[in-house]
């Protein structure tokens, strides 16, 4: 058997083999992709210069379609429970099909780099059937030097074919779509979906299965650093403010989606940002917005008006609207990507249950739980008449992308946080003074000052008292912040009402945490809510 993790340069390159009677367009730069999207009708050009595009029938993920093939290498180490098992025969008749789908078509190829810590970079070329894509890939992974293109092996190979279909009976595809992992080949084959999200995935995905055998913590999250090189790591799904609060005008933005921790510090996974403009403002986020106006620019499913302008309040084709740009376009960004070990981890929820506090200390025990939980909560969709909200669990904030089990990772953070003597914060970005409908959502000037100050370390020096359903630290005061606030409880109108709420959300913790219970330690099992210690 193959040893677990090991990379094999240019096997992924060779094993893909395409040959076309097209023409096939290598590493053309941002001007020659326009061009090429344009004359192809492909995409439009926006008022102010973006190219707009639009994914038809899937304006997001297909995580339903993702299969891995599962084979002497990934049968014992991929967590299954959460992958789809794909047989080698089925994706070997999927590649043959797809390659004989791409002998007759032009095709472009960037040939980039995943990872900005050369000691861990994933070499990988992307081939597509469409310009557009290619500009995508080019803006969100590592464009190498020039010179290093000349010398280029690929680990890791994708090739994405929109106009493809997959045939369930032939292919054991779900659907006509489908997205193929074959880890140990280093092979990812897209079909059936325009949506560009699939690609940054693809390869995020893969990084989840390769560092961990390599001791580096990959990470679904944005990472900044201040001037004295102190750096920060944020962990939040959507809707938590993720991108948002680590956009600070005072600190380095290093990245905003995908990083890696290893021995060398953090670095990032991409070169560019994929950011969501629904109600994107330019008072808001002014400089995500500035990238919008920009000439490099993709824009993905955005509606414009009549002059060309973008319309970032209309949800209409989906309310996942999306730009893409390279992380230069920002003008406080990192210029290599990198950081040194993070002085600070923020994971982020937004809890329209109106239960946690702002902000609360946790332990190592208590950071590997609630990684592992990855929670947040959803206001319920009106479509179904339902006002109360709803607990998302997404383990590791980034469930659809780990091939390997939550507690290869969680253990792996744990021990770094140990090591590097990490100061972990759950920060609540949701409800306050009751839950979504009754109460308001947490004031984002308190929350910027509570982070400000576990940033800068001097809220570990304010008095804590332990939460009585979930045990952690929360700080009874912090100069400019209102100090009713830092008590949940203390905010809602009825604390009979408040405490029903907080046993109910303890016990969805609870419910959800039982399928790791046989993967941690006691420590660990002791950080659950609700005093909940088992033994080890």
């Amino acid at each position: 058997m193959q040893e677990l993790g090991v990379r094999n340069p240019a096997q992924g390159s060779e094993a893909m083999g395409i040959q076309t009677s097209g023409t096939v367009r290598y590493n053309f730069t941002a001007a020659a992709l326009y061009d090429e999207a344009l004359g192809r009708n492909e995409a439009v050009k926006t008022a102010h210069g973006a190219l707009r595009a639009l994914t038809g029938q899937h304006t997001g993920r297909s995580p339903r379609d993702k299969f891995v093939v599962r084979d002497e290498l990934t049968a014992d180490h991929v967590w299954w429970d959460n992958n789809k098992p794909l047989t080698r025969e089925h994706f070997d008749v999927l590649h043959a099909d797809m390659l004989a789908h791409a002998a007759d078509r032009d095709l472009f190829v960037q040939d980039l780099v995943g990872g900005a810590d050369a000691a861990y970079a994933l070499p990988t070329r992307v081939i597509t059937e469409l310009a557009w894509h290619s500009l995508f890939i080019r803006n969100l992974l590592i464009r190498p030097e020039e010179k290093d293109l000349e010398t280029f092996v690929p680990e890791l190979t994708i090739l994405n074919l929109p106009s493809f279909k997959a045939d369930p009976a032939r292919h054991g595809a779900r659907t006509e779509t489908m997205i193929a992992c074959d880890l140990s080949r280093g092979i990812v084959l897209i079909a059936g979906t325009y949506y560009a999200g699939e690609m940054k995935k693809s390869v995020f995905t893969v990084l989840n299965w390769l560092l961990p055998s390599e001791k580096v913590m990959p990470m679904h999250c944005s990472a900044n650093v201040g001037p004295d090189g102190d750096a920060a790591v944020f962990f939040g799904l959507s809707g938590t403010g993720k991108t948002t609060l680590s956009a600070d005008p005072k600190r380095t933005l290093i990245g905003d989606d995908e990083h890696g921790w290893g021995e060398n510090g953090i670095f990032n996974f991409e070169g560019g940002c994929y950011a969501k403009t629904i109600r994107l403002s330019a008072e808001a986020e002014p400089e995500i917005h500035a990238t919008t106006q920009r000439f490099g620019t993709v824009l993905e499913n955005v509606v414009l008006d009549a002059d060309g302008r973008p319309d970032f309040d209309d949800g209409s084709l989906t309310e996942n609207t999306r730009c893409a740009y390279p992380l230069h376009f920002i003008p406080n960004a990192s210029e290599t990507g990198r950081a040194g070990h993070p002085r600070t981890i923020i994971m982020l929820t937004a809890d329209a249950f109106g239960v946690m506090p702002p902000i609360a200390r946790l332990t190592p025990d208590q950071a590997m739980y609630h990684f592992l939980s990855g929670y947040t909560a959803k206001v319920a969709g009106t479509e179904r008449g339902v006002t109360e909200p709803e607990a998302t669990f997404s383990t590791c904030f980034g469930a659809p992308f780990m091939p390997r089990h939550p507690t290869v990772y969680g253990n792996l953070l744990k021990e770094l946080i140990a090591e590097h003597g990490v100061d972990c914060w759950l920060v609540n970005t949701g409800w306050t003074g009751g839950a979504y409908g009754e109460g308001r959502r947490m004031p984002i000037k308190a929350t910027r000052a509570l982070l400000a100050a576990a940033l800068d370390g001097s809220l570990k020096d304010a008095l804590f008292r332990r939460d009585d359903n979930f045990g952690f630290q929360v700080p009874v005061c912090v100069p400019g912040v209102d100090t009713k606030i830092l008590d949940p409880r203390s905010t809602w109108a009825n604390g009979a009402a408040y405490d029903a709420q907080a046993r109910r959300l303890v016990d969805m913790f609870v419910d959800n945490f039982e399928k790791f219970e046989g993967h941690v330690d006691g420590g660990v099992r002791g950080a659950a809510p609700g005093l909940r210690i088992v033994a080890a």
